[in-house]
């Protein structure tokens, strides 16, 4: 799945911005001119990258991390070693660069959803909907991105959560719950029990399947928020006069963290 983005590392290129691994690294159609007609050093070095981008998920969702080698992730590539030490310094460095990419176009596409909702409860679902078609429809970084992490040392791991913090702001406007209920807590145990229905799914080579997830997962979002009938309603009006001040939709995302 692309989306077109006004801005970004393939911007130059003027294409679609893709998740890492949705093409192949040696797609002609990117091949480096050369020549007296050849393209522009920022040009040839940005098509480099995403290629090496492209060739790293896959290798890695192939292979497993372990396996990879950066002689497989050129070849894929289809460019020299030399090229991928301009980029990156290790394997290590082009699967940290590769992950923070592919989750910057993911959080970017999300975000359009949310803001396009009228309510929290409606972003909260286009999100999640966004975020399981569009694995769904890039397997090798699916792969690579939520499993394979695991073995890449602790420097990654500190990546994954940074990432899942990144979710929190998603409840910003969500409905404080009653009682004593640690609000915090509550979130951070929501966010744990979506991402870890999605690496089931996707370690069990089923990643085509995951948005079949959206009912259970929307519902298990929602639920400690709103209360169980509200949140098996689907998209329906509020259900009640305590609903009414639920705050309407704001960015899931401040610039200031992109």
């Amino acid at each position: 799945m692309s989306v077109t983005l006004d801005s970004g590392p393939t911007a130059a290129t003027a294409d679609p911005v893709v998740l890492p691994g949705a093409r192949d690294g040696r797609d002609p159609a990117r091949a480096i001119k050369r020549g007296p007609s050849r393209q522009p050093a920022e040009l040839v070095a940005a098509t480099q990258r995403d290629r090496l981008y492209d060739a790293l998920a896959r290798t890695v969702a192939q292979n497993g991390y372990a396996n990879a080698t950066v002689t497989d992730i050129c070849r894929a590539a289809g460019v020299t070693r030399p090229a991928f030490y301009v980029h990156f310094d290790s394997k290590q460095g082009a699967f940290l660069a590769t992950y923070r990419h592919g989750n910057e176009v993911l959080f970017q596409m999300m975000e359009q959803a949310h803001l396009a909702a009228p309510d929290w409860r409606t972003a909260t679902r286009s999100g999640l909907r966004v975020l399981l078609e569009v694995l769904a429809s890039a397997p090798a970084f699916a792969t690579m991105a939520i499993v394979e992490i695991d073995a890449v040392g602790a420097e990654a791991r500190a990546e994954r959560e940074q990432l899942l913090r990144r979710f929190r702001q998603l409840f910003d406007r969500a409905p404080r719950p009653a009682g004593a209920v640690a609000f915090d807590e509550l979130v951070d145990a929501v966010v744990g029990g979506v991402y870890s229905a999605i690496y089931r799914m996707i370690a069990e080579q089923r990643t085509e399947q995951l948005p079949e997830l959206l009912p259970t997962l929307t519902y298990f979002v929602l639920a400690p928020f709103l209360g169980a009938t509200p949140a098996a309603a689907g998209q329906g009006p509020w259900p009640g006069p305590e609903r009414a001040a639920v705050a309407p939709c704001v960015p899931l995302f401040r610039k200031a963290e992109l």
